[in-house]
This record gives structure tokens, C-alpha cells and sequence, in this order.
């Protein structure tokens, strides 16, 4: 019996920590895809699917920052065309979003929206956790 025991233990003992470590890192226990860059809301997809129909090149928006505005950095949109070698194209709720390699930090953790409103118009807004601050208007915004 305490022959038994022992090879038990001896078999357990056996593994080593690198097969542990590829246990552990087994493709079954990692996701598919890793998370996306930044959040489109349901609003904003649909937006931009409505808009992309009426251009016949486009493929998504394109988001980019540029240095300027009253807070020192802004957004800026256009229609996604081509896809450069360093972009990032996220897809959600069916519609592309292009960010360059240059913006994608500064787009970081962000989310994307759009708001229809009868007084101060209709635009995409960026609510960014990364914006130190933003001016009135919010078309600009302060980085780190």
C-alpha cells in the first residue's frame, strides 16, 4: 500500500514547470480575439453605416488627433478608404472604425457616440478617460 502512495506522489512530482506553464497557456483557455482598442456604441454604428451608404469608396470612419484647439489636441473624421499598413480597424455592431498608429494612443480606452441633439446639433463624441481635460465645446482635449 505504501508502495502505492509513494508512486502516486512520484507521478504528481514528475511534472515540471514548464509543462505546467503550457497547461496553463493552452489555447482552449484563451480568448479568441484580444479586447478592442475602444468602445462604438450601438448609436454611433448606426450612424456611421448611414453615412458610409451615401460613399461609395468608404469603408468606416476614421478617427485621427491632431495638435491644435483651445485644449491643445483635437479629433478629427473622415471616411475610412484604404487601409494603411499601421491602422487599426475595429469592427462592432457591424460597422469599422480606423484609427492610425499615430491617434491609437491618444484613442485608447475610449468610447465612441453619437448624439442627435436639436439644440447644439448632431456629431460623434469621444468620451475619453485619457483627456486630462476638454474645452467647452468638446472638440479638444488636454493629454497627460
Amino acid at each position: 500500500m505504501f508502495k502505492q502512495i509513494f508512486r502516486k506522489k512520484e507521478k504528481v512530482t514528475d511534472a515540471t514547470d514548464a509543462n505546467a506553464l503550457l497547461d496553463f497557456a493552452d489555447e482552449a483557455n484563451l480568448p479568441d480575439k484580444a479586447p478592442d482598442p475602444f468602445h462604438v456604441t450601438a448609436e454611433a454604428a448606426k450612424k456611421i453605416k448611414s453615412l458610409i451608404k451615401e460613399e461609395p469608396k468608404a469603408t468606416g470612419l476614421r478617427i485621427f488627433v491632431i495638435g491644435g484647439g483651445c485644449s491643445g489636441f483635437q479629433y478629427g473624421f473622415a471616411f475610412a478608404e484604404e487601409l494603411e499598413e499601421d491602422d487599426t480597424n475595429v469592427q462592432q455592431h457591424g460597422a469599422s472604425v480606423v484609427v492610425d498608429n499615430m491617434s491609437y494612443q491618444y484613442i485608447m480606452g475610449a468610447e465612441i457616440d453619437y448624439k442627435d441633439n436639436p439644440l447644439e446639433g448632431s456629431s460623434f463624441v469621444i468620451r475619453n478617460p485619457q483627456a486630462t481635460s476638454t474645452c467647452g465645446c468638446g472638440s479638444s482635449f488636454a493629454y497627460g
